[in-house]
């Protein structure tokens, strides 16, 4: 597979940040009332991270280590306010639904996560790719609950009626306990078929990060900063 190719998948399927490295739980939990909802957040967050891993790369020789977090969100900060103006401009009930949730994408983990561990250290097309990826499987993660919490919760899905209307929706997923609930069965079924996947020989064991080390069983207390302060973390910007 090629390096675009891998980042997509990675982000789609083995570093899915939403099923399993469980990052950005605000906007998972609070705007996937609906699958429109759900899929209006993720585009937008992708557009996001797909254009600020691309800077973010190509000023990687440029923005000095111990600046480089504001650096990031200076970054990061422009494109939510041009996403946020083109939403409010052409999309408005979306902009609306979504409210202060836009502009929160700034400080958003994933994205933040993402520059740091990745973009930062590769080059502009597989940080591009790499933004992409994880992008879309936050997209995929937000769409799946928003429809499963709609049609539970109004039997609806896209707006659209659904159910037949004898069975009364359940209420309780289109508040905050059914987001939890909805996140917990589908992160259930997801380890279920990674377990049922890993019998048959597919290893799922490395989560790779940028760093090639292994996230989710990390022991270097400094986490991924220590590759910033290691004599040849400069090499890896080259």
């Amino acid at each position: 597979m090629n390096k675009a190719g891998e980042r997509l998948f990675n982000g789609l399927v083995k570093e899915n940040p939403t099923f399993v490295l469980m990052l950005g739980m605000c906007p998972t939990l609070a705007v996937t009332t609906s699958a429109v909802n759900g899929l209006g957040m993720g585009l937008t967050t992708t557009v996001v991270l797909a254009l600020s891993n691309m800077i973010i790369a190509l000023l990687r020789n440029i923005i000095p280590d111990r600046v480089r977090i504001p650096g990031f969100i200076v970054i990061i900060a422009s494109f939510v306010t041009v996403v946020q103006l083109l939403l409010e401009a052409y999309i408005p009930s979306l902009n609306k639904s979504l409210g202060v949730y836009i502009p929160l994408i700034v400080v958003n983990c994933i994205i933040l996560g993402r520059a740091e561990s990745y973009a930062y250290s590769n080059p502009v097309i597989p940080s591009f790719f790499d933004g992409l990826g994880m992008g879309l499987g936050f997209t995929f993660a937000l769409t799946c609950i928003g429809m499963v919490r709609e049609l539970l919760g109004a039997g609806e899905i896209f707006g659209f009626g659904v159910l037949p209307g004898f069975l009364e929706p359940i209420r309780i997923f289109g508040q905050a306990p059914g987001a939890f609930f909805v996140l917990a069965a589908l992160v259930a079924l997801q380890n279920y078929i990674k377990t049922c996947r890993k019998e048959k020989g597919k290893s799922y064991e490395k989560i790779g990060s940028g760093c090639s080390e292994d996230c989710m069983n990390c022991k270097d207390s400094r986490g991924c900063t220590k590759r910033f302060y290691d004599e040849n973390a400069s090499e890896g910007r080259k």
